[in-house]
């Protein structure tokens, strides 16, 4: 039966109801700006702290290698801590490390910094999914995760690129500054416009659940291709930023446009890709967008080859944005397919998996950037390389897929529309 739709807001609930998602929204923007921005600000990073760009590219390693580990083991560990104390502490604790990092005298003291900003942003971001629940009435919790997770959407199409701006202008200490100012923000948000007591019934996972989902073979070949697209991505996007300064000449000025670009087609992605999935199912959105992700990938290892001057930057810039569309696009795809395979009653659990493993692959992707530069020293092979790992995943999908309809012969899968979702109060906190 279709749920019945919900009724208007009067102008006083919709303040109350939307107020607190706007809080916990500027907490993810917070935290998905930090995730992507220092990208962009490689160059001078290594220039000032007297390393090497690869060695610069390792923070991102850590980065998305401590949140990928440190999100469930935390979430697990805190959950007898009231919701609204834990949000608070961990944005704080965000909001230090950012103060830290922009005052990081050396490689190593940055490195520190920027485990802590991972630890602090795994536990966050999903406890922010998980109340975004409890604050609106039953019939808006998908509004409510919608507009919450919309702050890592924004990040990326917004908060990235003008990070990379005033570090540019301003360098690279300036945007970690500006991160902690918006984590600052966003505590006294919070602290106003969550009530008190609030998510006080939600329960959390433990590690057993969460590794019994896992041990599911379907949902761990699904973690799987999460995490050799995220792995293909990030082999390129780490060192976007000396690519198109170096190989395209862009002027370092104008990264920033670019990351803009690329930002807006993430966020066309997303958005696309999860309306072609309620229209036409998971599968065939995600094997168009995986091929295409890896076709503008190829690309920006091909086309310096090819090309020269205003023709190589012209074919960059379609590659970067067909990459934002089409890798993006695959996100909200994926995710859908986790819920056909595991089934509404782990939904909670799967999601939150599909994010730790994505920045497992995040992790992977960084260094497997950095290896291929040490082996071969060329910028233009990174491409090449994170193509091979989006047609890996799209092997590995094409495999399972195979094998699945083999053993199940006639029987049609048992498909969950991602708008039919709707999990439980008691279970929604990842």
């Amino acid at each position: 039966m279709k749920a019945p739709a919900p009724a208007p807001l009067s102008a006083d609930t919709a303040f109350r109801e939307l107020a607190p998602l706007v809080w916990l929204a500027l907490g993810t923007f917070a935290t998905g700006t930090e995730s992507f921005m220092i990208a962009a600000l490689l160059p001078g990073l290594s220039a000032d702290l007297a390393v090497s760009v690869t060695a610069a590219g390792q923070l991102m390693t850590v980065f998305a290698l401590t949140y990928a580990l440190s999100s469930p083991v935390l979430a697990a560990a805190t959950a007898g801590i009231e919701r609204r104390k834990l949000l608070l502490a961990a944005m704080a604790a965000f909001a230090l490390a950012n103060f830290v990092a922009a005052s990081a005298a050396t490689y190593w003291q940055l490195m520190a910094a920027r485990v802590l900003l991972a630890a602090a942003a795994g536990l966050y971001v999903p406890s922010a999914s998980g109340l975004a629940g409890a604050v609106v009435s039953p019939q808006r919790r998908g509004m409510a995760l919608a507009i919450v997770m919309g702050g890592t959407s924004s990040a990326v199409a917004l908060g990235v690129p003008l990070g990379a701006i005033i570090g540019h202008a301003l360098g690279w200490r300036a945007t970690f500054v500006g991160v902690g100012i918006l984590a600052a923000v966003a505590i006294v948000g919070l602290a106003l416009g969550l009530p008190r007591g609030v998510g006080a019934r939600l329960a959390t996972p433990t590690l057993r659940e969460r590794i019994a989902v896992v041990r599911r073979p379907p949902v761990l070949v699904g973690l799987l291709i999460t995490t050799l697209w995220a792995t293909g991505a990030y082999t390129a996007y780490t060192y976007l930023a000396p690519y198109l300064v170096e190989v395209t000449g862009i002027a370092p000025a104008q990264v920033g446009l670019v990351l803009l670009v690329w930002g807006l087609a993430a966020v066309m992605g997303i958005f696309g890709g999860g309306a072609l999935t309620d229209r036409i199912g998971a599968r065939a959105v995600i094997a168009p967008a995986l091929t295409l992700l890896a076709l503008a990938l190829a690309t920006l290892s091909v086309g310096p080859h090819l090309l020269t001057g205003h023709a190589l930057l012209v074919v960059t810039l379609v590659a970067i944005t067909t990459w934002g569309v089409a890798g993006w696009g695959f996100s909200p795809s994926q995710q859908t397919r986790l819920l056909e395979i595991g089934g509404l009653g782990v939904a909670p659990i799967a999601l939150s998996l599909n994010a730790s493993f994505m920045y497992l692959g995040f992790s992977l992707g960084a260094a497997l950037g950095s290896l291929t530069l040490l082996l071969h020293g060329a910028l233009t092979s990174l491409g090449l390389v994170g193509a091979l790992c989006e047609l890996a995943a799209l092997a590995v999908m094409w495999l399972a897929t195979s094998r699945s309809s083999a053993r199940a012969g006639s029987t049609a899968p048992n498909a969950v529309p991602l708008q039919a979702v709707t999990c439980p109060q008691s279970a929604r906190e990842v």
